[in-house]
């Protein structure tokens, strides 16, 4: 049996001065908590869990690199089900695929919108869980579903008023106040049947003894606003949010069980980007199929 080690001062002779230095950087961790295990066996605290949502910001390259990592280290364990992904629609996945399938038949069978979701980013993460034998299946609402949502005033009742009132915050704050305020009310709607479509997909790929794998944007996974909410109270999910150093706004401890930080990245006025984007738009942006921004870290 391994014993803790005792911290008491060690005396330094000359002849042995190197010694000690290495003993005395060794017994400095006895003077606080031991660091963080390497990625990705921190997700180890957090199984079992039916469900594991990995929670990314869009345009940082590392949390694709680190959804890779977590897919290969899953299926090492053989505990990955299936993952299920935001960047393809509801109806579309890899399900039958060998393992030796080839990343335009992994494309094909996803019916990848490469405009939207550049494959250079995502193309690593599914091929790895193709080679794995994982079923990769999309999970979003299918762009031809999108408008209807928007006119769906059923999701309206989805979330308490609080919860609602902060996807509206979210909107506003992620689209740089340039979304005019009428188009709130639809683009949250279309937000929460984004959520639940995800969570159905999730629930479809469930498999005891084993963990399906949701990669997204942060703003889908927070626990009291996203794809938990749609879910039954039996079925157990565990929450990984990944930043970096650069975002803007900290994350409640209530939105997540762990927070993953990633270097900063170079700096980048999006505002200015998307008042260039909009400028010829006549659709939301969502209507893409890819996230809007506001799902990359809303806040309360």
């Amino acid at each position: 049996m391994l014993r803790p080690l005792l911290c008491a001062p060690v005396p330094c002779w000359p002849v042995c001065r190197a010694l000690c230095l290495a003993g005395a950087l060794l017994l400095a961790g006895c003077a606080g908590s031991a660091p963080p295990a390497p990625w990705p066996g921190r997700l180890l605290g957090l199984l079992p869990a039916d469900a594991l949502l990995l929670g990314e910001q869009h345009d940082a390259a590392e949390h694709q690199r680190l959804q890779r990592q977590a897919v290969q280290w899953l299926a090492a364990r053989g505990q990955l089900a299936a993952v299920v992904i935001e960047m393809a629609e509801h109806g579309h996945g890899t399900r039958g695929l060998p393992r030796q399938a080839s990343e335009a038949q992994a494309r094909a069978a996803l019916q990848w919108n490469d405009a939207a979701w550049p494959w250079s980013s995502y193309g690593p993460v599914v091929m790895a869980a193709v080679a794995a034998g994982a079923p990769v299946l999309g999970g979003n609402l299918p762009r031809s579903r999108l408008r209807a949502a928007m006119d769906d005033a059923a999701w309206d009742r989805h979330l308490p008023a609080p919860a609602l009132q902060r996807q509206y915050d979210a909107l506003r704050q992620g689209h740089c106040g340039l979304l005019p305020e009428a188009q709130w009310v639809p683009m949250a709607r279309m937000q929460i049947a984004r959520d639940a479509s995800l969570a159905r997909t999730v629930q479809q790929a469930l498999h005891p003894g084993q963990s399906v794998l949701l990669l997204t944007g942060n703003g889908h996974v927070l626990r009291r606003l996203g794809v938990p909410t749609h879910w039954p109270a039996s079925l157990v999910s565990k929450v990984v949010m990944m930043q970096t150093q650069s975002a803007r706004d900290a994350i409640d401890d209530d939105d997540a069980d762990m927070v993953i930080t990633t270097p900063a990245l170079p700096p980048r006025d999006a505002c200015a980007v998307l008042r260039r984007s909009r400028s010829g738009m006549a659709a939301p942006p969502a209507l893409s199929g890819a996230s809007p921004a506001a799902t990359i870290a809303p806040r309360p």
